[in-house]
C-alpha cells in the first residue's frame, strides 16, 4: 500500500500544538522526529533493545502525517490545509521554518527501516547476529546466537538483557533448569541452553512470543523438547503457576520492569528450588533500592548488584 507523506519542519516547543491543530483538520497519528534526549522514565516505559546513539539536541523537529494514496485523496487540498494550520499557529507562537515536504512511501519502509540500527555485536564471548547479516569467516568458530527479533521483541542489545546474560552464565551447570519470565523472543533461555543448561521454560503475556521463540530456537539448533513456551500471567493466574510448577527451577530470570518485578518476586519464589538463583534486570537506577528491598522482604539473599548505563541487574538467592 502506498501513502502520501507530509513532513513538516518545525521546532520541539511547537510539536504538541501543531499535532493538536493537525488533528483538527483530520490528520491523526503524527510521527515525531527530534533529538530530545529520552528521560529515565521514558526509557523505562519504552524498554526496547534498539536505542541508537543520538546526536546533540538542536531543537529542530519534524512532524510527519500519512494519508493513503488513492483516487479519492486531494493531495493539493491537504497541503493547503496544512499550510493554513502553520500560518495560524505561527501567529500565536514560534514554529521555526514551517516548511512542508510531500513524498510517497510504502508500508515496507516502516517495517524494515529499524533494521539499520541492529548489527552484529558481542556480549563478552558471545556473538549476537541478526538473520540479515553474514557471519564473518574469522567469527565462525565463536559461540554465535542467530536472532531474528522481528519488530516486537528484544535483540540482546539492551543493557538489561546483557546484564542478565552475564549473571546467568555465572550460575549455569549441566543440570540447570531455568524459568524465563517475560521470555519475549526467547533470547535468555536460548543462550542458557547454548551455555549448557539442561532445559528451559518461558512465560509471556504476548501470544506472538511462541512463534518468535520457536523461530529463534530453530535458527540456533535448539530442540523443541529443551525449551517450552507458555502464555499467561504467572503473577496472578494460578493455572499458569501450576503448569510452570513449584520448587523445580535452579535459575529464574526476569528481565522485566521494576514495577512488575515487585509483585512478581513474592510469587516466583514458590517456583524456585531451595538455593535457586533469581536473576533480574529491567530496573532503572532510581528504582534499585525499591526492588532490592522487595527481594529482601521476600526472604531472598542479595548476591550481587550490577550496573550498565542507567540500568541495574540484581541477582539473589533463595536460601
Amino acid at each position: 500500500m502506498k501513502w502520501i507523506k507530509f513532513r513538516i519542519k518545525t521546532i520541539t516547543e511547537a510539536e504538541d500544538i501543531l499535532i493538536s491543530n493537525l488533528y483538527d483538520i483530520g490528520l491523526e497519528g503524527a510521527q515525531i522526529e527530534d533529538k530530545v534526549p529520552l528521560t529515565a522514565l521514558e526509557k523505562e516505559q519504552m524498554f526496547v533493545d534498539i536505542l541508537p546513539d543520538m546526536p546533540d539536541n538542536d531543537d529542530v523537529a519534524y512532524l510527519s502525517c500519512f494519508v493513503e494514496d488513492n483516487d479519492d485523496v486531494d493531495k493539493d487540498k491537504i497541503l493547503k490545509d496544512i499550510e493554513e494550520v502553520l500560518e495560524e499557529t505561527k501567529s500565536n507562537m514560534e514554529i521555526g521554518e514551517g516548511i512542508v515536504e510531500v513524498s510517497e512511501t510504502e508500508d515496507v519502509d516502516w517495517i524494515n527501516n529499524w533494521k539499520e540500527f541492529f548489527h552484529q555485536f558481542y556480549v563478552d564471548d558471545l556473538l549476537v547476529i541478526p538473520s540479515w547479516e553474514e557471519v564473518k569467516p574469522e567469527d565462525r568458530d565463536k559461540k554465535i546466537l542467530h536472532i531474528d527479533p522481528g519488530t516486537a521483541f528484544g535483540t540482546g542489545m539492551h543493557e538489561t538483557t546483557q546484564l542478565c546474560i552475564r549473571s546467568i552464565k555465572k550460575y549455569i551447570t549441566p543440570e540447570t533448569v531455568i524459568l524465563d519470565v517475560g521470555t519475549g523472543s526467547g533470547i535468555l533461555s536460548i543462550i542458557s541452553l547454548m551455555y549448557g543448561a539442561k532445559s528451559a521454560v518461558g512465560t509471556d503475556l504476548d501470544p506472538c512470543a511462541i512463534d518468535a521463540c520457536y523461530e529463534n530456537m530453530e535458527s540456533n539448533d535448539i530442540p523443541k523438547d529443551k525449551f517450552k513456551v507458555m502464555i499467561g500471567n504467572i503473577i496472578s493466574d494460578k493455572a499458569v503457576q501450576d503448569e510452570v510448577g513449584y520448587e523445580c527451577y535452579d535459575i529464574v530470570v526476569a528481565n522485566i520492569l521494576a514495577d512488575v518485578l515487585e509483585p512478581l518476586t513474592p510469587v516466583i519464589i514458590n517456583q524456585m528450588k531451595k538455593g535457586a538463583v533469581y536473576v533480574t534486570s529491567g530496573i532503572i537506577d532510581t528504582k534499585e533500592n525499591e526492588v532490592r528491598e522487595c527481594m529482601e522482604a521476600a526472604g531472598l539473599e542479595i548476591l550481587h548488584i550490577d550496573h550498565q548505563g542507567e540500568w541495574v541487574g540484581i541477582t539473589a538467592r533463595k536460601n
